[in-house]
C-alpha cells in the first residue's frame, strides 16, 4: 500500500509522462503524418483555384467529397480516378442542364481554365491517402446462384 505522499508522487509522475507522450504523438501526427497523407506537396495554385471554384458553386450542396456534403449526387473524392479528365471536363463545360439517372445536374458552362482548375482539385483529392475511404464496393452477389436441377 502506498503512503499518501507516494500516491501523490505516482499520480503526478504518471500525469506528466502521459502528457509528454500525448504531446509527442500529436507532434508526430501533425508534423509528419498529416502532410504526407494529405499530399500537401502537390497543392498547386490550380488546385487552390479549383477548390475555390468548387466552394463558390456549392458543389457540396449535392455531392460528397471526403465524406462531407450532401448525398443527392455521386461522391467526388475519387471521381477523377473513376471517370477521367475528359468526362469531368465535359460535365463542367456543358451549357445545358442534363439529368443522369433522373438527377438534374446544373449546367455550369465553365470556361476551359475554370474546368481545368476544378479537375486539378479533383485529381489532388483523389490522390489523398484516406486509409481506404471510400471503400471499394463488393460487387460479388451475396445471393447463391440458382441450381440447374428442377
Amino acid at each position: 500500500m502506498l503512503s499518501k505522499n507516494q500516491a501523490r508522487t505516482f499520480f503526478f509522475a504518471g500525469t506528466i509522462i502521459s502528457f509528454l507522450v500525448f504531446l509527442g504523438l500529436t507532434w508526430h501526427t501533425l508534423a509528419r503524418e498529416v502532410p504526407e497523407q494529405t499530399n500537401a506537396k502537390n497543392i498547386t495554385e490550380s488546385v487552390i483555384r479549383g477548390k475555390k471554384i468548387f466552394d463558390s458553386n456549392n458543389c457540396m450542396g449535392c455531392h460528397t467529397i471526403f465524406g462531407e456534403g450532401a448525398y443527392y449526387a455521386p461522391e467526388l473524392t475519387k471521381a477523377y480516378q473513376r471517370k477521367g479528365e475528359a468526362y469531368i471536363k465535359t460535365v463542367l463545360t456543358v451549357k445545358t442542364p442534363w439529368a443522369p439517372r433522373g438527377r438534374k445536374m446544373v449546367a455550369y458552362g465553365m470556361s476551359e481554365q475554370d474546368a481545368a482548375d476544378v479537375i486539378a482539385f479533383l485529381k489532388w483529392a483523389g490522390e489523398v491517402d484516406l486509409n481506404g475511404f471510400p471503400p471499394e464496393p463488393d460487387l460479388q452477389s451475396k445471393v447463391p446462384a440458382p441450381s440447374s436441377s428442377q
